[in-house]
Order: C-alpha cells, then structure tokens, then sequence
C-alpha cells in the first residue's frame, strides 16, 4: 500500500513539476516573440510580414494613402487581435511608404 502511495506521489508530482516547465515556456515564448530577437522589440515591416501574411496576401505600402492605413489598420487590430504597440508599428511602417 505504502509503495502504490509513493508512486503515485511521485506521478503527481511529474505532472506538476512537468505543467510548471511547460507554462514557463510559454510564457518565455510569448515575451520572446513581443521582444523579437535579441530582446529588441520587432519594428513595424517585422510585423507587418508576420502578422498580415496569415490571413491574407501583403498589400504593398503604398497602395494606400495615410487617411486609408488608419482605417485598414483600425479594423485589421481589431481581426488580428494586434496590441496597441503593434497597431501602431505597423501603421507607422505602412504610412511611411507614402
């Protein structure tokens, strides 16, 4: 009886010690990708390639005026879930084109 208890002490603690690296992971990861590489935070073109690309072909820079960034851009940070930060990375590369 002793020994099934130890085991089983022994499996739960695996599991929380394995749930602790994990969730450290990931929480390393997410700080990583906000930070970029090298702890220098991505600038706007970085995202821009990152981000947009998933849904959707990249749109050239200066396909678009300023005044037309700002409402692709406002609706894209909402879609994309962007922070504040990244919105405004992003609209400042794009508008940078023109």
């Amino acid at each position: 009886m002793k020994l099934k208890l130890a085991s089983q002490t022994y499996v739960l603690g695996a599991f929380v010690a394995a749930a602790l690296i994990l969730a450290n992971t990931g929480c390393s990861t997410l700080q990583a990708e906000k930070a970029g590489k090298g702890g220098i935070p991505p600038n706007g073109a970085q995202l821009w390639s990152q981000h947009c690309v998933r849904c959707h072909n990249l749109r050239q820079p200066d396909r678009y005026t300023d005044a037309q960034w700002e409402v692709v851009m406002m609706h894209m940070r909402v879609r994309a879930n962007l922070s504040a930060d990244q919105h405004a990375a992003i609209l400042h590369f794009l508008q940078s084109a023109n």
